[in-house]
């Protein structure tokens, strides 16, 4: 890929080469190519392909587009050839050109956009939406109504990035380049920021984390009291209360947890 990646850049800093970027976009469409991955336990951003999307917007001219019934007037195409890649998406599910789907996913009437990776296994349900660029590994669930963030720009910044076997409990919001680690559990309605306080309160002492919620954590919406000379304030945050038990698999796991804890999906 360094070679793409040399006339992406040279594109970006106003070369021409139209057909660089048209490559970068079928490749990241095929999954041989990602914004992000992650290497020796942390996640590397991948600049150079986000600067390949933004490149395909100013490139790309408007045109309609039919899908059955519906009619769409955009520059992006819709993924094609879902049967041939195994992938379930009901209608109006919308996947956008330039995401990847694995084998077995399946999208709700929800959206995935561009340079978004949904993995093997996942569910994004209803109303869920996957922003640009954002990582979402296998076995994930997002539930009704789940906003994942897109970070396009500046092209060094972290998307939202989801890992292995996690929960995303419904209407919940998960942006700013936060990264929600494996097997973790969100319970409903909770909004995680990058300035966001993640609270951890099992111990005697609470334990911050912001932009990253820690592996099997169960995490639920809170408030924690501030000063401001107008007087004292409740801002949200969010709490960890317990962790998922290593006993079970991870289907039982998640089933008792959110029974053990009270999490509403």
């Amino acid at each position: 890929m360094d070679h793409l990646k040399a006339r992406i850049e040279a594109v970006w800093n106003g070369g021409d080469d139209a057909a660089a970027v048209e490559e970068a976009l079928a490749l990241l469409d095929r999954g041989e190519l990602r914004v992000a991955e992650k290497f020796h336990g942390e996640w590397m951003v991948h600049g150079w392909v986000k600067q390949a999307i933004l490149l395909y917007f100013r490139q790309a001219q408007m045109r309609t587009g039919h899908y059955g019934d519906y009619e769409y007037h955009d520059k992006i195409p819709l993924k094609t050839g879902l049967a041939e890649q195994n992938v379930r998406v009901v209608p109006p599910g919308t996947v956008r050109y330039g995401a990847f789907i694995e084998p077995g996913a399946i999208v709700m009437p929800g959206y995935v956009n561009i340079g978004a990776r949904v993995g093997a296994g996942t569910m994004v349900d209803t109303w869920a939406t996957v922003g640009s660029c954002a990582q979402i590994g296998k076995g994930v669930h997002l539930s009704g109504g789940v906003g994942i963030g897109g970070v396009l720009e500046p092209a060094s910044a972290r998307p939202v990035i989801v890992e292995d076997g996690a929960f995303i409990g419904s209407r919940s919001i998960i942006v700013e380049g936060v990264v929600v680690e494996e097997e973790a559990v969100i319970g409903a309605g909770t909004t995680i920021t990058a300035s966001t306080p993640i609270i951890d309160v099992t111990g005697p002492e609470e334990v911050v984390h912001k932009g990253r919620v820690p592996a099997r954590s169960v995490v639920i919406p809170g408030v924690r009291p501030k000063k401001f000379p107008a007087g004292e304030y409740h801002l949200p945050c969010a709490l960890i209360i317990g962790q998922r038990k290593e006993s079970t698999d991870r289907k039982t796991s998640l089933t008792d947890v959110l029974r053990e804890f009270a999490v509403q999906a």
